[in-house]
């Protein structure tokens, strides 16, 4: 099965360029950023649970199923903060590894700076948003979701957390050539990660917050 992959992954034309959708959960085309959805990416769906029938069933700690510099985006939407902290610079290096030199990948996960200024409010059980899994509170950007986690779905259990800083400084190391950083409206962090080469959509460009030197 890793050689099929690899061989689909790395020979698509230029004309439909891959996206890697890591943690896609169940598929929905809205789950896709906008910027995936002008009609020239092809999504290639990844997610560690079997039951939301991926194209791929596998872990962001272990790619190897795709050859180096074999996809053109990765777009990770409120995983990374599902791994334990030892874990997150092995995903974040294969993010890197397997996108081609003018790639990019572009992560969202919760921002614990501004969950942290609601718990010091006395705000931790209050409504903070109402998402399309149903109203979000501190403690569900703290330690996951609790409705998912009381269902059983042990996946949602949130291991780590992340501000602009610590996030940026952490795919510096990983071996991104920078991170542009923006805060979101709902308590959310938003990374651009940039090879070499990025030619990302300019709409996606901010304030960069952590670069080499």
């Amino acid at each position: 099965m890793g050689a099929p992959l690899q061989a689909e992954a790395g020979e698509r034309s230029t004309s439909a360029r891959t996206v890697l959708h890591v943690g896609c959960g169940v598929f929905a085309p809205e789950k896709l950023h906008p910027v995936f959805r002008d009609g020239s990416w092809r999504e290639l769906r990844m997610d560690l649970d079997s039951r939301v029938k991926p194209d791929i069933v596998g872990t962001i700690t272990d790619l190897s199923v795709f050859r180096e510099g074999s996809v053109e985006a990765i777009w990770s939407s409120h995983n990374v903060e599902h791994l334990y902290d030892h874990e997150v610079p092995k995903a974040l290096a294969e993010f890197r590894r397997v996108l081609k030199p003018t790639g990019f990948a572009l992560i969202t996960t919760p921002d614990i700076e501004a969950v942290a200024e609601l718990v010091v409010q006395g705000k931790i059980d209050e409504v903070a948003y109402v998402s399309p899994a149903g109203p979000i509170t501190a403690v569900d950007m703290l330690f996951g979701h609790r409705p998912s986690l009381k269902a059983g779905n042990a996946f949602m259990a949130h291991k780590t957390a992340f501000t602009a800083n610590r996030l940026g400084r952490l795919l510096v190391e990983a071996g991104f050539e920078r991170a542009v950083m923006q805060k979101g409206s709902h308590f959310d962090l938003w990374a651009l990660a940039l090879m070499p080469e990025s030619q990302p959509p300019a709409a996606l460009l901010g304030e960069a917050v952590a670069a080499k030197p």
